[in-house]
């Protein structure tokens, strides 16, 4: 998945364009700005769409400084 990605880990912000560069453990994530396929959305762009939620929330579950880890 495209779009833009920071991380921080430590004082460095690190920005990937690829969901899936994004490496396994870092401090926190500042930016999650997937690209949204264009209208008119076809059936599989809405399942994709349905899907970032959990791709956030996994990003989030790899934080290594987040609050309440």
């Amino acid at each position: 998945m495209n779009g833009q990605f920071i991380i921080k880990i430590g004082t460095d912000l690190l920005e990937f364009s690829n969901y899936n560069d994004i490496p396994d453990k870092f401090d926190n994530v500042i930016i999650f700005k997937p690209e949204f396929p264009d209208s008119p959305h076809s059936e599989e762009d809405h399942k994709f769409i349905e899907t970032l939620d959990g791709k956030l929330k996994e990003l989030m579950k790899r934080e290594t400084n987040a609050s309440g880890n």
